[in-house]
């Protein structure tokens, strides 16, 4: 009965209310984790390329880091409204919006990592016979891990908080569910779908972070252990009383 009421009373906690609506939560968690995927998916895609042309050629650097900050400043409804007249009122609307905002720090810190790898590495694989594709692959990018994963994990929480901006045009996964309740005061849908989108963050974070845990383990702490001192020789035995 308590929890029916806390309906009518509009209270900020209400069980009831995450009872009824379970398949509206559901649904717009899945569309939530959707957007949010194929936003850092392709954002990671394009920052890859973009992040080795700027190392490449010095020339480019500036004006791709320049650009992708330049993106990242615009205000995330200005940039869906530019965005509707080419893809429409759609997903793609929103997914091509965050995969932008991705940009400036996938890659900062793709080109951070990179810069990150030791020259005495390089010059050992180059010793080696490594070629400049088996050199990016089988050693600069292990070693560049850490910090990409870092930029990696920044992006994707920073997704999962703008995805919820698409609800002004319907695509905003728990978006639309704070968005509607914001219009009709509803206030345990305000609270839930705000909620759900923080476990969401939190949730892609500590799995990004034990993938990298995984991934790099020399990265790890090591563990101190105490070390055992041989005794001195003659310690512990009765010493002889001098005459």
């Amino acid at each position: 009965m308590a929890d029916g009421n806390c309906l009518i009373a509009n209270d900020w906690i209400c069980g009831e209310y995450v009872r009824t609506r379970g398949q509206e939560l559901t649904d717009a968690t899945l569309q939530h984790i959707g957007i949010t995927l194929a936003s850092v998916a392709i954002g990671l895609l394009v920052a890859f390329p973009l992040a080795l042309l700027a190392r490449r050629w010095r020339a480019v650097a500036g004006p791709v880091l320049a650009s992708t900050t330049i993106v990242y400043t615009i205000p995330s409804l200005a940039m869906f409204s530019l965005l509707v007249p080419v893809f429409g009122l759609s997903a793609a609307v929103v997914v091509t919006g965050l995969v932008l905002y991705s940009l400036t720090i996938l890659v900062r810190n793709i080109l951070a990592g990179l810069a990150s790898v030791p020259r005495e590495a390089r010059e050992a694989a180059r010793g080696m016979g490594y070629g400049p594709v088996r050199l990016l692959f089988g050693v600069e990018l292990p070693l560049a891990l850490p910090a990409m994963m870092a930029g990696l994990r920044i992006a994707t929480v920073s997704t999962v908080s703008l995805t919820t901006v698409g609800a002004i045009i319907g695509y905003g996964g728990l978006g639309n569910l704070i968005y509607e309740g914001m219009r009709s005061y509803f206030k345990a849908q305000v609270l839930t779908a705000s909620l759900l989108c923080v476990v969401l963050a939190v949730v892609a974070d500590l799995a990004l972070l034990l993938v990298q845990r995984l991934l790099t383990p020399w990265a790890r702490p090591k563990r101190r252990t105490a070390s055992r001192k041989p005794a001195a020789r003659g310690a512990g035995r009765p010493e002889k009383a001098v005459a």
